[in-house]
């Protein structure tokens, strides 16, 4: 994960698996990735050139009980929201969800995979937040933090029905818990 403005790389990244390459005719290459796992940089060196890292891969803390209880609750209603975030959005919303397809359906089961819900991921991947914010979510290992941040922001875009906003909203709220 790049973060703009510096010459290095992030504290956190993503392996990335390739589903696709497309070499084009002046050199370049179109790469069709998604990403698989989580990681927090240990330690950073070079090797020919290249920027390396010790890396130690991220899980979300699983919870049970009540706890549990709750936070299914709340992946509930985070989930219903992002639906209609999805479909109240204005032409630029609906051309990113062109690009990017569908909300994924959600997971039943929510602590199964180790980085959480599939769909939380798409959907930080599309909204226009900043890259500090957006890693500020991604390097996050609690599930329950992940959700309500996603709350906020979806709450307040479908109050204001003005999704352009959330960009400054994102500001506003990287220094909230």
């Amino acid at each position: 994960w790049c973060v703009p403005d510096t010459a290095d790389f992030a504290d956190y990244g993503c392996v990335l698996e390739i589903r696709q390459i497309e070499l084009l005719a002046d050199g370049r290459s179109l790469v069709d990735t998604i990403g698989r796992r989580r990681f927090r940089v240990l330690s950073r060196g070079h090797r020919d050139g290249y920027h390396t890292a010790d890396i130690e891969y991220l899980e979300d803390k699983k919870v049970a009980g009540e706890e549990l209880q709750e936070l299914q609750c709340l992946h509930e209603n985070t989930y219903r929201l992002a639906q209609r975030f999805c479909e109240h959005g204005d032409l630029a919303s609906r051309h990113i969800l062109m690009h990017h397809g569908p909300l994924p359906e959600k997971e039943e089961d929510i602590q199964a995979l180790a980085d959480g819900p599939t769909w939380c991921w798409w959907l930080i991947s599309i909204l226009p937040l900043e890259p500090s914010y957006q890693l500020n979510l991604f390097s996050t290992t609690s599930l329950r933090a992940r959700l309500t941040q996603l709350q906020r922001i979806l709450k307040a875009g479908l109050c204001l029905g003005d999704q352009s906003h959330l960009l400054s909203c994102s500001r506003a709220k990287e220094n909230s818990p």
